[in-house]
């Protein structure tokens, strides 16, 4: 992987070749840090102008994170979850108290009014008890999941070939277009139900247009008005380390 940096007055971009079919452009927070991918075969040139034709995107995105970032408030320590007693965990955006209590047999969790009860075997320790419950985060996802199908398919005009729901460190969700395939973070059952159906039907326009382009967000803006809002609810407040910022300041060519 080659890395080099093009200098456009007061912007640096950072370029990377590798093996990539298109050139893609982000801009990251932050600061607004900006970086281009682009295939090995692409010249410096053709990837120079690529970016002056974005100077104005690049500047606007740019002026948009480093107001957050002014307006933010200092970043607390994160405390380290330890799943025991006495903590709150989400479920579908509302916090819950977790009870933790010793039962022979498999691991389980249920919900209670305001109480998140997991039963676990005697002297299971941290990493079991949190096994446990990410493992039920997952199945809470895998079953909203064929509503939102239901609803969104005939809209759109697709037909999905397969979801998987897993734990993602990255991202909240992902496409193949070509296997007709998604994938759907587990975290999403910490956050309200509509954040899910937003991540969703982002999935599903990829089958339409696989790109974060103009038609991609016609097409969003067309069928969800309001994804604009879920995805900035997503980016402000992300609940466990390494959660993605999504698509913030983000284009693919």
């Amino acid at each position: 992987m080659e890395s080099t940096e093009i200098i456009l007055g007061d912007v640096t971009v950072e370029v990377v070749r590798k093996r990539v079919k298109n050139i893609n452009l982000t801009v990251q927070p932050p600061l607004g840090r900006v970086r281009i991918s682009a295939p090995k075969r692409a010249s410096l040139k053709t990837i120079r102008e690529f970016a002056i034709s974005k100077l104005d995107w690049i500047r606007l995105h740019q002026a948009r994170m480093r107001e957050q970032a002014r307006q933010a408030p200092p970043a607390q320590p994160r405390r380290e979850v330890e799943y025991v007693d006495g903590e709150h965990h989400p479920v579908w955006g509302k916090p819950y108290l977790l009870v933790v209590s010793g039962r022979d047999g498999a691991g389980s969790v249920a919900t209670d009014q305001n109480r998140l009860l997991l039963q676990v075997r005697p002297r299971t320790d941290r990493e079991g008890r949190r096994a446990v419950l990410e493992n039920w985060y997952r199945q809470q996802v895998q079953s909203a999941v064929p509503t939102l199908l239901e609803r969104w398919e005939p809209r759109l005009g697709v037909k999905l070939e397969r979801c998987q729901v897993r734990r993602m460190k990255t991202r909240w969700g992902s496409c193949t277009p070509a296997k007709r395939t998604i994938r759907l973070n587990s975290e999403l059952a910490t956050r309200r139900p509509e954040l899910l159906e937003y991540i969703v039907v982002h999935e599903l326009v990829h089958l339409l247009e696989a790109s974060h382009n103009a038609r991609f967000y016609e097409l969003m803006d067309l069928h969800m008005p309001g994804w604009k809002a879920h995805r900035d609810e997503l980016n402000r407040e992300p609940i466990r380390p390494g959660a993605r910022r999504v698509e913030q300041g983000e284009l693919d060519l």
